[in-house]
């Protein structure tokens, strides 16, 4: 069956063939170049962290913070189960030990309640995600952190554009990772960052990038010649891939405006429908800011979110749920470890459904269409 409103749909702003060209200009279009510096500082200004890399996925920059954090085997990092796969995996691939903890049942964040009781000798780094471009409960988190000495790495894959208490999300921990993927609110096809906001990793964090290499040092002309220095990968995009986000990047704050007015009134649309009991609504706390990165409902069962999305899907708009929870996977009970039940995360996980939320959703009244028929299905 066609898809009339497709659940996600990559918006271009009209200047990223053009700065593609002028990349190929520049007869650079390997990593590092004009454009990839262009938008390390846009990411510097928005975030306030002192460095940024642009990296060619999220992934890369998780696995990067994992090398960085010096993870060794049988070191444990605490996660949240209700998450997508490499934020555990970038870890457990150091052979690290994932111990999953619980959502809060608002926010669908890590349960900051439930850190500490998690914690062990071998504990290692938190990573906390910022689910929906939500913020986590940063301040206890980061404050658990600093008693135990923990890591802190933030998975912020979904917050580019956010904030906890007026701070922008990615901004808190040592270490940061964003994502520039299509399905993102600022997009390259693929792509991610790392924030380092711990100081002293600055320059280890250039030798990962660059295959174990001080390569960057080189170029910088610190010194004569580059040899391999360390552990490390090719974690670079192209410049291609740097032009098209900084397009982007030139767009950020209309792309969430219109993100945000989409949002609303989605909110709005399912107001009545909550007070009823038959869903629930994002919640946001007073002190974040999100950038509309998803809508989602709550549904009171699997069996009620299996038939909405197979009918809206008969009305040829596309809905899909999130994540499975890792710590039920086979995976995630091979390499990792719980210490209780996760009830929140299965209920969460079985009854979400995402809404389509794209620049344009808004026009031809395509989101009128999408409300009109939930309304209809869940009423």
């Amino acid at each position: 069956m066609s898809i009339r409103i497709p659940f996600n749909k990559p918006y271009m702003t009209g200047k990223e063939l053009y700065y593609i060209a002028n990349a190929h200009a520049s007869r650079h279009l390997s990593g590092d170049g004009d454009f990839t510096r262009a938008c390390n500082k846009w990411l510097q200004k928005l975030s306030g962290s002192p460095t940024v890399l642009l990296t060619h996925s999220c992934t890369a920059a998780l696995e990067m913070s994992a090398l960085l954090c010096d993870i060794k085997p049988g070191d444990e990092v605490i996660v949240p189960s209700f998450t997508f796969v490499t934020t555990v995996s970038s870890f457990v691939m150091r052979g690290a030990v994932p111990v999953f903890v619980e959502i809060r049942p608002d926010t669908l964040n890590m349960d900051e309640k439930q850190i500490e009781e998690n914690i062990t000798e071998k504990t290692k780094a938190i990573v906390p995600v910022h689910y929906a471009g939500v913020g986590c409960e940063m301040d206890t988190i980061m404050r658990i952190a600093k008693d135990h000495g923990l890591r802190v790495v933030e998975d912020n894959a979904q917050g580019v554009m956010s904030s906890y208490k007026g701070k922008p999300l990615g901004s808190f921990g040592d270490l940061a990772a964003v994502s520039f993927h299509e399905t993102k609110n600022i997009i390259s096809g693929e792509g991610g960052a790392i924030y380092i906001n711990d100081t002293s990793l600055k320059e280890k964090a250039e030798i990962i990038r660059e295959k174990g290499t001080n390569r960057a040092r080189f170029f910088r002309g610190q010194v004569d010649k580059y040899t391999w220095e360390d552990l490390g990968s090719s974690y670079l995009p192209s410049e291609i891939l740097a032009a098209f986000l900084y397009a982007q990047m030139e767009e950020a704050d209309k792309i969430t405006n219109t993100r945000l007015a989409i949002w609303d009134r989605y909110h709005q649309a399912f107001e009545d429908l909550e007070k009823k009991g038959k869903l629930r609504r994002p919640i946001v706390p007073k002190e974040c800011q999100h950038n509309a990165h998803m809508y989602y409902l709550l549904l009171n069962s699997l069996e009620e979110r299996t038939e909405f999305i197979a009918k809206m899907r008969e009305k040829e708009i596309g809905c899909v749920f999130h994540y499975l929870p890792l710590h039920d996977s086979p995976a995630g009970k091979k390499f990792g470890r719980y210490a209780k039940e996760l009830p929140v995360t299965k209920k969460v996980s079985d009854t979400l459904v995402r809404l389509p939320l794209w620049v344009g959703l808004e026009k031809d009244g395509n989101q009128d269409y999408v409300i009109e028929n939930a309304l209809k299905i869940l009423g």
